[in-house]
């Protein structure tokens, strides 16, 4: 039997468009509220059309020593220029990224992952430091 993590592909973000690209500082003060954006196709655009986009990016903290990760969110993209009239034609169409505000109480690493509806599950990380 195969497990999952097989399956989740990472790369270098210069080079890949489906790498999802952590925005975040490295070092945060423990409690303070800091924003993390996360971005597919941050160097190289993905194409994010009727037939070929990103349909979620999910973010995840793991606190140093944890053994296990904590859901700090999760963006479902949703209009990629569908439309009754035909593919690509849509009045809306959504690019891949979110924007969270957390604050962390441990240093550790966040985790993103990005589902392409064709080149299936991406992931990337950073280290977060406390000041």
């Amino acid at each position: 039997m195969s497990s999952l993590s097989e399956f989740v592909k990472s790369a270098d973000w210069h080079n890949e468009k489906h790498v999802p690209v952590i925005d975040a500082p490295v070092t945060v003060k423990a409690g303070e509220w800091i924003t993390v954006s996360v971005a597919v196709g941050k160097e190289i655009p993905h194409p994010n059309t009727t037939e070929h986009f990103i349909a979620w990016i999910a973010l995840h903290f793991v606190p140093e020593g944890a053994k296990f990760s904590y859901e700090l969110g999760r963006c479902e993209l949703s209009a990629h220029g569908q439309a009754a009239s035909g593919p690509n034609s849509g009045p809306a169409y959504t690019d891949s990224g979110m924007s969270i505000r957390v604050k962390l109480d441990k240093p550790g690493s966040l985790h993103a992952t990005s589902y392409c509806n064709i080149h299936g599950l991406w992931e990337s990380s950073k280290e977060i430091a406390l000041a």
